[in-house]
């Protein structure tokens, strides 16, 4: 029995088994497990964690949500450490969280309608919670704009956004409520008969609730699906739901003022997860990758603000040859990391959390290989892209941006940054390139 199942077995006084741990959430560790046949999970904070509170207060959230009748699974303990780390137990809830199944199983084809009117209504009832202590109280936009500097890499896309955001504030609604701060599809669990439960509450700060609602629009939480309320149903329908259940809708304006945001949001997120695999703090691949994503949420920052469109690019692997490299023999270095990533997606890994880094560690192969066939070139064209503009770097891209210096060849800068972004998706998710907007 592993350290963390005997910890378990002590602090329950029962008998655990099947513990295995779950592929979601980067931030934090989730594990399954029974203690005397009883379904639960854990979660845990990684070591050192920055906040060793936090899962304590998710705990007084779950009680104040559950008072406010949103479905969310029964607390069972909580603690300041479980085999050297702080901890929640909860309640294993029975249904389906992974997105992709939930937006094209068979099994889900009655529920999908009905769930962007449903998710309002739970929405509407998280925003009558109770706040519980020590919660953020953050101006979004200022605290999201120092969280980007921080990393002292300006990117021209994100700088755009940045002055549209401020530039197209809503006035202040007066409204101020605890905003959960991740609500969207991969953080709900659904059910044959709807939303059983809305997990991962570590984000929840106070704020304007429109935040919410503009997270579950935001593009990256629809995976690949038309539809913008998480991938289910129209904004019409979740704005209806959240009326029907008391709630006060934000206007059209608000409401992609605040997606904008969450893609912003997102964009810096996944830089910061990049972060813990850049400074050397956790090697692991999935942290790796998520610094390939950020191009993801500049393309649909561009689209959001009506500056791009939705464009089909070929993968450039797709008969992409192997020359050889004399002297040395066949396979050559590409026909070698195709290799190892049919290996990865290939291999019977009974491990869910392993079959998941499996399929990232491929993909992630696939993104090292097309920049070796297109670096040079991808190089030469943006070094010729900035030229024009005086511009050496992304730095100074950034920098004309954000004090507007170059406001007069707006054209050619947005055409300067669409280009850069179509290249970089081009190397790390040609298919994202085409969804729609």
């Amino acid at each position: 029995m592993s350290s963390l199942a005997t910890a378990l077995a002590a602090r329950l006084s029962a008998a655990v088994t099947d513990l295995h741990r779950l592929s979601g959430g980067a931030s934090r560790e989730t594990w399954a497990f029974e203690a005397d046949g009883r379904p639960l999970v854990l979660r845990r904070e990684p070591p050192g964690s920055p906040d060793p509170t936090a899962l304590g207060r998710e705990a007084a959230l779950l009680a104040s949500a559950a008072a406010a009748g949103v479905p969310v699974p029964a607390l069972v303990d909580h603690g300041d450490a479980l085999d050297g780390a702080p901890y929640m137990i909860m309640e294993r809830l029975a249904g389906e969280t992974i997105p992709r199944r939930l937006l094209r199983d068979e099994r889900f084809a009655g529920v999908r309608p009905r769930l962007a009117r449903e998710l309002g209504g739970v929405l509407a009832r998280l925003h009558t919670m109770a706040p519980v202590p020590d919660l953020p109280d953050d101006d979004p936009l200022t605290a999201l704009t120092a969280y980007y500097e921080a990393f002292d890499e300006p990117r021209p896309a994100v700088e755009l956004a940045l002055r549209h955001l401020a530039e197209h504030r809503p006035a202040p609604s007066g409204r101020r409520t605890v905003v959960h701060g991740d609500f969207r599809n991969g953080n709900l669990m659904i059910g044959p008969g709807g939303v059983a439960g809305v997990l991962d509450w570590e984000l929840t700060h106070l704020g304007d609730p429109a935040e919410d609602l503009g997270w579950l629009c935001v593009k990256a939480w629809r995976f690949g699906s038309p539809h913008p309320a998480g991938g289910f149903g129209s904004r019409e329908d979740l704005l209806k739901g959240y009326a029907d259940a008391g709630g006060t809708p934000p206007t059209p304006e608000e409401l992609h003022w605040w997606e904008v945001y969450g893609t912003l949001r997102w964009a810096v997120l996944c830089r910061h997860q990049a972060e813990r695999y850049l400074s050397g703090a956790d090697t692991s691949i999935e942290y790796a990758a998520l610094g390939r994503r950020v191009c993801e949420q500049e393309h649909d920052l561009l689209l959001a603000l009506g500056l791009t469109s939705p464009v089909t690019v070929p993968d450039p692997l797709d008969g992409a040859p192997s020359p050889p490299a004399p002297p040395h023999d066949r396979p050559a270095a590409a026909e070698l990391i195709d290799a190892v990533g049919r290996f990865l997606l290939e291999a019977d890994q009974q491990d869910e959390r392993l079959r998941f880094l499996s399929r990232v560690a491929a993909s992630t192969l696939r993104i090292a290989r097309r920049e070796l066939l297109l670096g040079d070139a991808h190089r030469a064209a943006h070094q010729a892209r900035l030229a024009p503009l005086g511009c050496a770097t992304d730095a100074d891209l950034a920098r004309a941006v954000r004090t507007g210096a170059l406001d007069h060849r707006d054209d050619a800068v947005v055409a300067a940054i669409r280009d850069a972004v179509i290249d970089k998706l081009t190397v790390a998710n040609p298919r994202h390139l085409s969804l729609p907007a």
